[in-house]
């Protein structure tokens, strides 16, 4: 029950230390978003890196902060129920004309749960709901603007038009020729349209700040006429010469739901209302969660509040039981699932057999690494989350049996409530292992070339899988190949690849022990072979496509130019689509599906 009168002024001011303390993190959120377009304009590629690492930081950071300031001034562990329930309400009359609401929300909530016991967990005391409307907020500034632009061409305007859409956002940089970029556009927008004839509402909607990336700046909108919407986005990347160019035009949702993919860093985005971004997002991607959206627009943990209430929602209406997820077993983490539900759950264990030498901080900072390392569509993304609590008769007795065996420590019975204190969550793809057991031949060559590729994409981005057996990668909805397993992953400049010295004598040739020294970062490619290729048709496939993944030289040659200070590109889209290669056919650079952002 709510307190029926708001008497406690101490109620007050905690939620103006917890709105202040929300709106710090935004201003400063922003602020490095908004600063993604000089990084992008300059050049600035290792800026823009660590920029999208660093951003990750700042939501922890602040809610830190506030969880201090809230200590020293309120002596908030004496405080009463009622007092928090009076501070909830008074946040959220703060929030009535807010521009983020359902991010200050989530923020109260941050907050409220290191502060609290886990028993005020309920809409009393936090937002289990949300409690202010997102609907039709606007900035009414003067000086703001838009959520999007809309443009009104006729057919004789197109190219005016979108010449205009790309120059209102006024990059200070020159385009190499931005006429034959947008002549292009025109032509592959004609073409997506087919026998295009405008309607009367005939527009073109753009989102009013574009979408920075690593090395790509991907301006997103759709084209609207009569009842048809078309979503659109155009990446713009630097040119050969360092002149900006329109690389591609890619329209529909698939097209954008490869650019929006789980697989890929968060992007950098200005936007003073979020929320409406999403909505008009949405309209683009209807098959993706909210929660994916905010997450890839860096508002991770607004995305995980929003994920996690669609998982309580899914308990409800749903009956089936926690079980132990299909597969080989991993040593390090237990990992089950819910049938009805696409993502997994993974928790560390308390222990680990001979060979794993590892400790729980040590996998802790790998999964980290990946949150903040650019994913290039190859490592999926992982939602953290502490204390957890699930109902018990929804869990099958052998996987309470193997969580009490192997993770006791992080266990908690509380009456018909499970409760784990740390796992993450990870969509469910099917491992690629089970995937080639079960493929057709021609499923198996397709995947064999696209595991190879995962790995070439993952050594341009710096990193080392570790542990390649096809157990540890998956095979998404789309076809591709993704990486999922991070305890053994490293920096690619971190790791000494070597390749086997020639033996001494005949009984070097002969032993079955290593009779040559290995250092703890020493990696021997050519040993890869007897762990993936037993498969005769596997070793055909990845022997003709990816051989060079044997050669130590393969790997020490990015190894060198990674530290000598090269970006790769890396492209979310199919080289066919790029312009470049449209009007230079038999470039001998064209990517096989190489990744920019």
């Amino acid at each position: 029950m709510f307190p029926t009168h708001l008497s406690d002024s101490r109620a007050f001011e905690i939620a103006q230390a917890m709105r202040d303390g929300f709106d710090r993190h935004y201003r400063l959120f922003r602020e490095t978003s908004a600063a993604a377009k000089q990084r992008f304009e300059q050049a600035d590629w290792h800026g823009q890196q660590l920029a999208q690492a660093l951003r990750i930081e700042f939501y922890d950071k602040r809610v830190d902060e506030a969880v201090e300031r809230l200590r020293a001034e309120f002596a908030v562990e004496t405080l009463s129920m009622d007092t928090w329930q009076q501070a909830k309400l008074h946040y959220i009359g703060l929030l009535t004309n807010h521009h983020q609401p359902e991010l200050a929300e989530t923020f109260f909530n941050s907050v409220t749960s290191k502060l609290l016991h886990r028993s005020y967990f309920r809409n009393d005391f936090i937002f289990v709901r949300p409690a202010v409307s997102t609907e039709y907020i606007e900035n009414d500034e003067p000086a703001s603007k838009p959520t999007y632009r809309a443009y009104y061409p006729s057919k004789d305007t197109l190219h005016e038009t979108w010449r205009r859409i790309v120059d209102n956002f006024q990059l200070e940089r020159e385009f190499e020729d931005l006429d034959r970029d947008v002549a292009q556009v025109v032509q592959a927008m004609l073409a997506e349209l087919g026998g295009f004839r405008p309607r009367a509402n005939f527009q073109i909607q753009v989102l009013a700040s574009l979408f920075y990336r690593n090395k790509g700046a991907y301006l997103v909108g759709k084209i609207i006429n009569g009842f048809v919407e078309t979503p659109f986005a155009l990446p713009i990347l630097h040119g050969d010469d360092g002149r900006l160019v329109v690389d591609a035009a890619l329209f529909g949702e698939d097209e954008l739901l490869m650019i929006f993919s789980y697989a890929r860093a968060y992007f950098m985005v200005d936007m003073e209302i979020p929320s409406a971004y999403v909505q008009f997002l949405r309209s683009l991607m209807p098959r993706k969660a909210r929660s994916e959206l905010y997450n890839s627009i860096g508002l991770q943990k607004h995305g995980k509040n929003l994920f996690y209430r669609d998982f309580l929602a899914h308990l409800r209406h749903s009956s089936d039981r926690f079980r132990i997820a299909p597969g080989i077993k991993g040593m390090v983490m237990l990992v089950f699932d819910l049938p009805s539900f696409p993502y997994v759950f993974k928790v560390i264990k308390d222990f680990y057999p001979p060979p794993k030498d590892t400790t729980r901080e040590q996998i802790k900072s790998k999964y980290l690494l990946v949150k903040q390392h650019d994913r290039v569509g190859r490592m999926a993304d992982t939602l953290e989350y502490s204390n957890v609590a699930f109902p018990r008769q929804r869990f099958e007795d052998e996987l309470v049996a193997e969580i009490k065996h192997f993770c006791p420590s992080l266990l908690e019975e509380d009456g018909e409530m499970l409760v784990i204190r740390h796992l993450y969550i990870e969509r469910r793809m099917i491992p690629l292992n089970i995937y080639l057991r079960e493929a057709t031949p021609e499923q198996v060559a397709q995947a064999v070339v696209e595991y190879g590729n995962a790995i070439k994409d993952l050594v341009a981005a710096n990193i080392f899988p570790g542990d390649m057996l096809w157990k540890n990668f998956g095979v998404t909805r789309h076809g591709k190949v993704v990486f999922y397993d991070y305890d053994e992953i490293e920096y690619l400049t971190d790791c000494n690849f070597r390749r086997v010295p020639e033996p001494r004598n005949e009984e070097d040739e002969m032993s079955g022990e290593v009779w040559y020294s290995v250092g703890p970062k020493d990696v021997f490619p050519e040993t890869f072979g007897p762990f993936l290729l037993g498969n005769p048709q596997v070793r055909e496939v990845f022997l003709a496509h990816h051989a060079d993944l044997l050669e130590a030289s393969f790997w020490q040659s990015h190894k060198e130019r990674i530290k000598a200070g090269h970006v790769h590109d890396v492209f979310p889209y199919e080289p066919s689509k790029r312009f470049a290669l449209q009007r230079h056919p038999n470039r001998p650079n064209a990517p096989k599906e190489v990744s920019h952002g």
